[in-house]
């Protein structure tokens, strides 16, 4: 071989393009074996997680008030819990917490970035990962900002009147009226209006409109009103209006105008400048830098605003901007639309300001996504770190918006609900899926990620503001799971305070999720770290399957109601629109959002809509009223091409914006005539009234929509993602209930499957076991908060998988009296004696107990060779269990049965059962604790008291 050659190849290998065993072996000679990574096969990089795919944290420094010891001190803490790496995130001190006297370092400073460079080689002498916060708090800013750099918004104030009438009124009546009742304002904000104008209610042309501005520069508007009704409407302008949500010294202070290319460049230079110059260059030990909440509360505006909007737009909104505007309410989420803040609108005026709207909110996104999202990707680009972002909130295109970033965010929370099937009723009175744990997001994010063949795809995971200190593993697992189905292929735990031994108990908590190692659940939580780690390292090595796309009419929404506040939108129009998702892929198909720029990027090749690697036969429109004209077009392509549209509600006749809207209305719908003429391929279904699940399955019998897998009985909280590799199928069912156990009775499709081995790889353990699946087809229990990983690849050899059965033949319940030992949270100690087992809860001397339950006795095995069980029944909490002095083992969900197999003898035998409770029930009663009151028994905290124990019954059978 040449030298250039053999340079070049080596080259090429060192980049990681190039797999160890397919180079020369005198390469292997020359650079040495540290130059070429082991190859992994699939199983392996599952079994046995690396770091980077195990669960990171949100990892906040409270207050900055941090010290090397204890941050080296506190990793250590998070490597022993299986915890892969850290979001350093500075963050305001929390409220109702002694600081101990501990001194904040400010953000930037010398002795803060010191710290960050401890840390940074503390961490990687782990072997563990950091991310860095923008700024801090969220979203960034600073008092460091001009003026001009903050964020601006434009808000309207209206005061109704009846005439006849003559009065006057200040400004100052105006600016209180207009003053939006955001999370976070900012005290120095000053505002200025820009109009005043009369209006009479209702308003049919703008030619009726007074304009009353040449009185702005006196202070006081008087004003003579006619007969009727009219309003007062104030056009105001508010500079720096917001301040960053719980900004850490240095990083407090007003908002950073994200509209603005100069100011944002500013900013985050200043931030990698002053740390680098001090330490040198953060890659590679920083991973990526965070943009966390995007919760810029309504900001609107920029100087050139306007101008922009002319020269994409095409005409002038200025003079129609007062009528296009909400009341700006919390998190700056728009109210108007529910209340009768501003005056009627005759029909044609108001189709005129709703379609002038639309084209304001595009205006926004498009200028926050050139002059924010790509500013910041770009400068992540130029220090060699990814990027990180929640790119959502109000205002951001909900896939566009984060097409851009390395590795796409979106959120699961933990709400009371997770676990229970809610009902389709409840699910749609709360858009942002109260119950379910993934929000709306989850899947936008997701799906924007595998248009971009991105399979890194985060989520801030198990946010907690409702259920402190009610921490159950089985609920992390529940809400997790729902995680993954989604589409996110690695959780970063919200959150990890820090917190120094000597701070008073509980510790200090910024915000909910007691991560701690004062939870009595933490000696076992790396149960459930090493199960997310082993699920994250195998899909990110796989691409998630969708063939069928979904178009939601965010066009209409924006017209109608204005861009919603991801991920808590006030309007989700409509309201079941993540019903048609969660159907699909709860009867075996999967699917992605799709966008009309998406659309209109794609190619339309042999009935497939083609956008990169993504293909799909299948597109719902779901209640889309408005088409761009270009994406009609396209649509035309793609059904005269063989692929079929399903209209769900309504059928598009309609044109987005206003400008020259009528031509381009009527091309639309010359577009859609077209497609009518394949009746067989653009077909309108009416929504059900209710039972999504099965409307979605008579859809797809009717229309020959093969899925994948075959469920016999469909179950609103059992669903299924697929995901794929070269040579893998592999397929993840999930049961979201917490009481319910289901037979789970699935075919799965022979072409899928065709020439693989079936296998049930356990995430809990790392094991798997090989499955006989005569003709595709598996009866599988899937009980309470169970999953089951099933995947077919060319491996031959293995254990056979044997289920535990639920119940068999000889059942015999553990009845006799059981010794009791109670070991308090609090360290006081307690032994009873109990005939009946029951839920703590229900007992009165236990009903607020916190820690450990030990429970005793004896149960008879006549011969230990025969396959028997014990079913520990309902086990509130987790449970270790040691039969005859032998660990039998930990389960922390779902069934709790044991295999008795080796364990017992004939006779007698002895059984002992852990069970570590929550602290919610505990911490209530702490009156004089500020904190535990706060998170328990506050009004909209009030938790409810939660079951406990070993509730059984406790039954030893065997196998029938």
């Amino acid at each position: 071989m040449k030298r250039r050659d053999f340079l070049k190849q080596c080259s090429i290998a060192a980049s990681g393009l190039v797999l160890v065993n397919v180079l020369p072996s005198y390469a292997h000679a020359m650079l040495g074996e540290e130059h070429f990574p082991k190859y992994k096969s699939l199983f392996e990089i599952f079994s046995d997680p690396e770091n980077q795919y195990r669960p990171f944290v949100r990892w906040w420094w409270n207050g900055n008030k941090i010290e090397k010891a204890e941050l080296a001190r506190e990793l250590r803490v998070l490597k022993a819990a299986g915890i892969g790496g850290v979001e350093i995130n500075p963050i305001s001190f929390p409220l109702r917490t002694e600081d101990t006297g501990k001194r904040g370092a400010e953000w930037l400073s010398d002795e803060w970035i010191e710290l960050l460079r401890f840390t940074l080689e503390e961490a990687k002498s782990l072997g563990m990962t950091c991310d860095l916060l923008v700024g801090t708090g969220f979203p960034m800013g600073g008092d460091f900002l001009e003026k001009e750099e903050c964020s601006q918004i434009v808000v309207l104030a209206v005061k109704k009147f009846k005439g006849p009438l003559k009065t006057e009124f200040s400004l100052f009546d105006l600016y209180k009226e207009a003053d939006p009742a955001i999370t976070n304002p900012y005290s120095g904000r000053t505002m200025e209006m820009l109009e005043v104008k009369l209006v009479p209610d209702p308003l049919n042309s703008l030619d009726e409109v007074i304009n009353l501005s040449d009185q702005i520069e006196s202070g006081m508007i008087k004003v003579s009103i006619p007969k009727g009704d009219y309003a007062i409407y104030g056009l105001v302008k508010i500079d720096r209006f917001m301040s960053v949500i719980q900004g850490a010294p240095g990083g407090m202070g007003p908002v950073l105008n994200h509209y603005d290319t100069a100011a944002v460049k500013k900013y985050l230079n200043r931030m990698s400048d002053t740390i680098q110059q001090k330490i040198g260059p953060l890659a590679p030990n920083i991973r990526s830098f965070f943009i966390d909440s995007l919760e810029t509360e309504g900001t609107n505006w920029n100087h050139d605003m306007m101008s922009e909007f002319k020269k994409r737009r095409g005409y002038d909104l200025y003079p129609y901007l007062p009528f296009v505007l909400f009341k700006i309410g919390s998190m700056g989420n728009t109210t108007g639309v529910n209340i009768l803040y501003p005056v009627k609108m005759g029909p044609e005026f108001k189709k005129m300001t709703d379609r002038m709207r639309y084209d304001f909110e595009l205006t926004k996104t498009e200028l926050f996504r050139e002059r924010f999202v790509h500013t910041f990707a770009q400068w992540c680009k130029d220090n060699k770190i990814k990027s990180r972002a929640q790119a959502y909130g109000r205002g951001y295109f909900p896939l566009e918006g984060s097409f851009e970033i390395d590795i796409p965010e979106c959120e699961t929370w933990l709400k009371y609900g997770i676990g229970e099937d809610i009902s389709e009723e409840k699910f749609t009175q709360y858009p942002w899926h109260l119950g379910r744990g993934n929000t709306m997001i989850n899947k936008l994010v997701s799906s924007a990620a595998h248009l971009k063949d991105k399979k890194l795809i985060s989520s801030e995971e198990l946010t907690n503001t409702d259920m402190v200190f009610n921490e159950a593993l089985e609920i992390f697992k529940i809400a997790g799971d729902q995680s993954t189905i989604s589409g996110v292929t690695h959780p970063i735990f919200h959150g990890f305070n820090y917190s120094p031994p000597e701070a008073a108990f509980p510790g200090w908590i910024t915000y909910g999720g007691y991560f701690n190692e004062k939870n009595t659940i933490w000696p076992y939580f790396k149960h459930y770290t090493d199960y997310r780690a082993r699920l994250s390292a195998l899909l990110q090595q796989a691409t998630m399957f969708a063939d069928i796309a979904l178009l939601a009419p965010f066009a209409d929404q924006w017209t109608q109601f204005g861009a919603q506040n991801e991920p808590f939108p006030t309007v989700v129009s409509p309201a079941y629109q993540a019903l048609i998702w969660e159907s699909i892929h709860q009867n075996g198909n999967a699917c992605d959002y799709v966008s009309e720029q998406v659309i209109n990027d794609s190619e339309m090749k042999k009935g497939f809509l083609t956008y990169g690697k993504r293909k799909y036969h299948t597109l719902f429109l779901i209640e889309v009223h408005s088409l761009d004209t270009a994406t009609a077009k396209k649509l035309y392509e793609f059904v005269s091409g063989g692929g079929r549209i399903f209209c769900i509600e309504a059928i598009p006749d309609r044109s987005t914006g206003w400008n020259h809207y009528e031509e381009r209305e009527q091309e639309v719908q010359n577009w859609i005539s077209k497609m009518q003429t394949f009746p067989e391929r653009f077909i309108f279904l009416n929504k059900p009234q209710s039972d999504f699940l099965n409307w979605y399955k008579s859809v797809q019998e009717k229309y020959n929509m093969i899925p994948y897998v075959k469920i016999k009985t469909p179950k609103t909280f059992i669903t299924q993602v697929r995901y794929q590799t070269r040579d893998a199928e592999i397929f993840l069912f999930n049961n979201s209930s917490s009481k319910n156990s289901v037979p789970l009775d699935i075919t799965f499709e022979k072409s899928v499957i065709k020439n693989k081995q079936a296998w049930l790889w356990d995430a809990v353990t790392g094991k798997r076991f090989k499955l006989n699946l005569p003709d595709g087809r598996l009866n599988i229990d899937l009980g309470p908060a169970d999953s089951k990983l099933i995947v077919f690849d060319g491996h031959k050899r293995g254990t056979i998988w044997k289920e535990s059965p639920l119940t068999g033949k000889n059942v015999k319940e553990l009845n006799d009296q059981w010794k009791i030992e109670f070991k308090h949270y609090d360290g006081t100690v307690k032994k009873e004696e109990f005939d009946k087992l029951t839920d703590l809860k229900e007992l009165s001397a236990y009903t607020h107990f916190a820690g450990t339950v030990i429970y005793r006795n004896t149960f008879q095995i006549k011969d230990k060779n025969v396959d028997s069980y014990i079913n520990l029944g309902n086990v509130y909490g987790i449970c270790e269990v040691r039969i005859n002095g032998k660990e039998a083992g930990v389960q922390w969900f779902g069934k709790r049965i044991y295999p008795l197999n080796g364990l017992v003898k004939d006779g007698v035998n002895e059984i002992e059962i852990k069970v570590v409770t929550v602290m919610v029930n505990y911490m209530k009663t702490l009156k004089d604790n500020v904190v535990a009151q706060y998170w328990t028994n506050q009004k909209k905290k009030d938790q409810p008291l939660q079951s406990m124990g070993l509730a059984g019954p406790v039954t030893v059978y065997q196998e029938s």
